[in-house]
């Protein structure tokens, strides 16, 4: 398998290509070739694949060295290994903090040229890498690729554990090390938590240091993880990739679409194990099981009152702060839940169709015909009353 697809990326390097020509098909065509070759090269030693697609094939035959050479490169700060010094060297910057190369535009540093390259594009706003089925434009080559899968439904990663395929090798990861994986040779050195992952070790050590190195242009918001960062811009652009197939419905998340899915299918995989009752969401029965515990993991600082929820204990530190952040646009008055404010806003509108059946008024919200009804109750118990005394008065002259 390996000598055959070796020949075939000697076949095709023959032909240059001009990287200046970004959008040119043929280069997305061979990129996608030299991916497919890439995957071929997998062997029973080598269990796994990654995301790379690359332009030039002396640069994929280059990378697939990476997955079959012996790592001899030791760090020795994680006891990780690499098959080439020059990568070790890379890594070591993680642990040391080094970041060499400088954007020119802003303070931002970074530790691979790469990232500067990418980053930039972030101050010119370029993303020459159009999709040819939406209006989604990428940064990067790579990041297009995996994009159009959400078009074709390819998922070319599939668990040697399970039945699961997955659209990218990152998404392969993650899966096999939470559902398959119990080894967790990656143990944090202030906390000894230990992660099946490198990059899990790397994004928790940030917890410790505090240091947040993914900064949105944007906002001032900053994040331990470029993935984290990436989901954020989403906010930014409003760009929803995610689409659903049975409406119109689109997401910024491919774990929201998952959810939202389970809408149509009406699947609830998630038990509670004490009622029974499903839900559609692991995070819903995680705070549905706190109402069997009695958890309150939400503590308020002023008064020491627990939640079940973060939303929950956001809106009652209002209660302490004074804090009405819903305004009425047409009145001066403000609110503390959102709720509130549409319950209010219609009573600016002429519409009133809650009808009193007893009598000719009229209400704007369901709750005042409901106060307005137990004033008819005490005018009914009054004559129903007043009736009974008539009766009794007629039995007495009988």
């Amino acid at each position: 398998m390996m000598s055959e697809s070796l020949m075939k990326v000697e076949c095709s390097a023959d032909e240059k290509i001009n990287k200046n020509v970004i959008k040119d098909n043929e280069t997305l065509k061979r990129k996608e070739y030299n991916f497919k070759i890439h995957q071929n090269t997998s062997t029973e030693d080598m269990q796994y694949q990654c995301d790379k697609a690359l332009s030039q094939t002396s640069h994929l035959v280059s990378h697939i060295n990476t997955h079959m050479s012996e790592k001899q490169y030791q760090c020795n700060q994680c006891d990780i290994y690499f098959s080439y010094s020059s990568h070790l060297n890379v890594h070591l910057r993680t642990h040391t903090g080094e970041k060499p190369y400088q954007c020119t535009q802003c303070d931002r540093s970074f530790s691979q040229s790469g990232n500067l390259k990418k980053h930039l594009q972030t101050h010119t706003g370029e993303k020459p890498y159009q999709c040819s089925d939406c209006d989604s434009a990428f940064t990067n080559n790579d990041h297009l690729i995996i994009h159009l899968r959400t078009h074709s439904g390819e998922k070319p990663y599939k668990c040697s554990q399970c039945e699961k395929y997955f659209a990218t090798n990152t998404n392969l990861k993650r899966h096999t090390s939470t559902a398959h994986t119990v080894e967790k040779p990656y143990q944090c050195k202030q906390c000894n938590k230990a992660f099946s992952q490198t990059f899990q070790l790397i994004s928790h050590q940030s917890i410790h240091t505090g240091d947040k190195p993914y900064q949105c242009s944007q906002c001032e918001k900053a994040f331990t993880a470029s993935i984290h960062l990436k989901r954020h811009l989403r906010t930014h652009t409003g760009e929803k990739p995610f689409q659903c197939s049975q409406c119109d419905k689109a997401f910024s998340l491919n774990s929201t679409l998952k959810s939202h899915m389970r809408i149509h299918t009406g699947e609830k995989p998630h038990q509670c194990s004490q009622c029974g009752k499903a839900f559609s969401r692991n995070n819903k029965l995680i705070i549905h099981q706190r109402t069997h515990t009695g958890e309150r993991p939400y503590q308020c600082s002023q008064c020491g009152k627990g939640f079940i929820k973060s939303t929950n204990l956001k809106l009652h530190m209002r209660v302490h702060t004074g804090e009405k952040p819903y305004k009425c646009s047409q009145c001066d008055k403000s609110f503390l839940e959102s709720s509130a404010l549409m319950r209010h806003l219609i009573t600016h509108t002429s519409d009133k169709s809650y009808h009193c059946s007893l009598c000719e008024k009229s209400f704007a919200q369901n709750i005042y015909l409901k106060r307005h009804m137990k004033s008819h109750w005490g005018e009914r118990i009054i004559e129903k009353n007043n009736k009974m005394k008539h009766n009794n008065a007629i039995n007495i002259k009988a």
